[in-house]
């Protein structure tokens, strides 16, 4: 077992300041004193695989220099091995994408210097897991872990546009905002049936829907205001058919999580959530855009071992 840390690096995060920013980060870490192996990111998927096949090799502790969806692909590569229990692996995070919404959570600064005395300072914290099952394109069901939030509905199709931004290296923080104004007039809402623990059922039209574990996404709002990582729930928000122009009268809200006080808005506490629609709702998780519905959510309770910040 190596008590070195490694670290995954993706080039490309941040309209690529993982790569132009690394000499500096490199410096830092040393200044630091922290022993380390490094590996970039080819491809989607590769921060994945590498955690798989690090942790094979002896690997226990692991620092992700780069975005949301790199830090996904390390969480499911961290809960898709079969050599050790999840929670026996630490995973620290050095900030370099656009959105950095799991780390506003944790207050985890976007200033190397500072995020890598935490990774020194070593605080940990055991945080929730959620897991998706949802339907991929060739009809097969398929499993996304999660530790910040799950999209649904207008949420998805934002974070989609968003992430086709970042593909054509378009992608900066307002993006987010941009696309909810040019997605607003051709979402439709969509019939739901919805399922929580104690077999609650709610059967709402819905024009978006988070399913939270932290509280940030879309880079800083607040879209789940009440949400704590290590209670075991869910915090399941539901916006329902809304005016299009009240949502843009009230797209500030969504900052500090006022929104919430909307009549439109509910909001759910819950170990379990089981989503069926009509037509099929589209999901992301994590700023990562995936399926669609029939949807089931399931909660690990403090299953992930994290640095976090003061």
């Amino acid at each position: 077992m190596s008590n070195k840390w490694f670290i995954i690096v993706n080039p490309n995060a941040g309209k690529r300041k993982g790569q132009h920013d690394w000499k500096r980060i490199t410096r830092l870490l040393s200044e630091a004193g922290i022993d380390y192996m490094s590996y970039f990111t080819e491809h989607r998927g590769h921060a994945m695989e590498l955690t798989r096949k690090y942790i094979r090799a002896g690997f226990r502790r692991f620092i992700v220099v780069g975005g949301d969806g790199t830090l996904n692909e390390v969480v499911n590569g961290v809960f898709t091995q079969f050599y050790l229990n999840p929670s026996q692996i630490v995973i620290a995070m050095i900030p370099v994408g656009t959105g950095n919404d799991w780390c506003r959570m944790f207050k985890i600064p976007g200033d190397y210097g500072k995020a890598i005395q935490l990774i020194a300072n070593n605080r940990e914290f055991l945080q929730d897991t959620g897991l998706l099952e949802y339907t991929g394109e060739d009809g097969k069901t398929e499993n996304r872990y999660f530790i910040n939030i799950a999209g649904m509905g207008f949420d998805a199709m934002v974070a989609g546009k968003t992430n086709e931004d970042k593909d054509k290296g378009k992608g900066n923080p307002l993006s987010y905002f941009v696309n909810i104004f040019t997605s607003l007039f051709s979402f439709k809402t969509t019939n739901t049936t919805i399922t929580l623990d104690n077999n609650r059922v709610i059967s709402p039209e819905v024009f978006s829907m988070t399913a939270a574990i932290g509280q940030f996404n879309g880079g800083g709002m607040k879209q789940a205001p009440n949400a704590c990582p290590d209670d075991g729930l869910f915090d399941l928000t539901i916006i329902r058919k809304i005016g299009k122009f009240k949502v843009i009268r009230n797209v500030m809200n969504l900052l500090d999580g006022s929104f919430t006080k909307l009549p439109e808005v509910s909001s759910f506490r819950t170990t379990s959530i089981r989503i069926d629609s009509t037509p099929a709702l589209n999901a992301e998780v994590d700023g990562e855009s995936l399926g669609h519905s029939p949807f089931r959510f399931s909660i690990l309770p403090r299953s992930l071992r994290i640095i976090i910040g003061e």
